[in-house]
């Protein structure tokens, strides 16, 4: 890796503190439990299920090393007893619907997850003694894209073509609501119920690592096809994503998080964490780069209207025959503000993300997977 300096460990704030993550059993929930027990702190996590059996969640055996609560962000009954019950002093919102795909399936069942869920998130953060600190994750596709080459800013407006994407934007809308109605950084030490908390919004690009199984999917589909000797297939393989390891945004998440009661003027509302621009690359190179990695492989492209391609897109999606998903062609995010204001930079380049990722894939089943992404942790903080 690149220039990799050490970060003293976020200078050991989240030792011993109380954290609750919501979605702690995803992808990007699993890899922040795993570095925040590392950090010395202790976790709860309140999610539904794992999606497969090969999840890092499971193979990681976090269900032995953390507070595993198994619930719908839906139900703000129990999200609410399980955060009064573990007393957090802080919680990183990560649970949600997360798949632009499969929100044209279930388009209400990711509204109600991805606003309705973080609403309840809010009121329960509002509503709680001890929480001081909340860190909503939505995504890039909270932004009505336009598909301009300039990167978004943290200012441009909310908006979305699928329900995703607009879920997303609503999400940040809500959350924007909130931080103004309660937790205002002008009325931080007022005397009121919001009195002393502080919140943010983070949007980060395309996230890769390992441990993700999520179906549609670039990189969990690669491994799956070059582990049964398949072909990739690969949808529209001209598009432009802004990768990033799971571990750069994360690292943005846990630095905001340590440093938002030191200043909330400075530290609350809306943050980019997407990688450097020469990070941003097509579908496709990162197709190759997968298959260079990994040391076997090919991919093709199946972005065309073929019939078995139409009948393929008829089953998956529910829609009617011959209709094509929308999917952005072009997406990237501005990240001035984090790099000026809060001091935070990726460190690795698309090629260092890329190995990272199928490094674990090629070495999970063969070792101690919680140790693995301990040893890529400390690989990425400099250790």
């Amino acid at each position: 890796m690149n220039d990799i300096k050490k970060n003293n460990n976020f200078n050991g704030y989240f030792r011993n503190k109380k954290i609750l993550i919501t979605g702690h059993t995803g992808f990007k929930g699993s890899w922040l439990s795993i570095w925040l027990l590392k950090l010395g702190a202790e976790v709860a996590g309140y999610a539904l299920d794992p999606y497969t059996p090969d999840d890092n969640f499971v193979l990681a055996r976090l269900s032995e090393k953390m507070s595993d609560i198994r619930g719908d962000i839906r139900d703000f009954n129990k999200l609410n007893s399980a955060v009064n019950n573990f007393k957090p002093e802080i919680i990183f919102h990560l649970a949600a619907q997360p798949l632009v795909r499969e929100s044209y399936k279930i388009p209400l069942e990711t509204i109600e997850t991805n606003v309705t869920g973080t609403a309840n998130v809010l009121e329960v953060f509002r509503m709680s003694e001890r929480a001081k600190i909340l860190i909503v994750i939505t995504s890039d596709k909270c932004y009505d894209n336009k598909e301009r080459l300039c990167g978004y800013k943290e200012t441009d407006p909310m908006g979305g073509y699928d329900p995703y994407s607009a879920s997303k934007g609503a999400a940040e809308l809500i959350s924007s609501a909130y931080l103004k109605s309660f937790f205002n950084p002008e009325d931080f030490n007022v005397d009121r119920l919001g009195r002393g908390k502080a919140m943010a919004t983070v949007r980060a690009g395309n996230v890769i690592g390992g441990g993700d199984w999520a179906k549609d999917r670039l990189i969990p589909d690669c491994v799956r096809a070059i582990e049964k000797d398949e072909p990739i297939e690969v949808r529209n393989p001209g598009s432009i994503r802004p990768w990033q390891h799971v571990l750069e945004p994360l690292s943005g998440y846990l630095l905001l998080a340590s440093k938002i009661l030191e200043n909330p003027k400075i530290y609350s509302g809306a943050w980019n964490f997407g990688p450097l621009q020469d990070a941003t690359a097509t579908v496709g190179e990162v197709a190759e780069k997968v298959v260079k990695y990994y040391g076997k492989g090919e991919w093709k492209d199946v972005s065309g209207g073929t019939a078995a391609t139409i009948e393929h897109n008829k089953a998956k999606s529910n829609l009617h025959a011959g209709s094509a998903l929308h999917e952005a062609k072009l997406l990237s995010l501005n990240i001035d503000k984090a790099v000026s204001v809060l001091g935070w930079k990726p460190k690795l380049s698309i090629d260092e993300a890329v190995k990272l990722t199928v490094d674990y894939y090629k070495r999970r089943r063969d070792e101690d997977v919680y140790e693995l992404c301990g040893k890529q942790i400390g690989m990425y903080e400099g250790e």
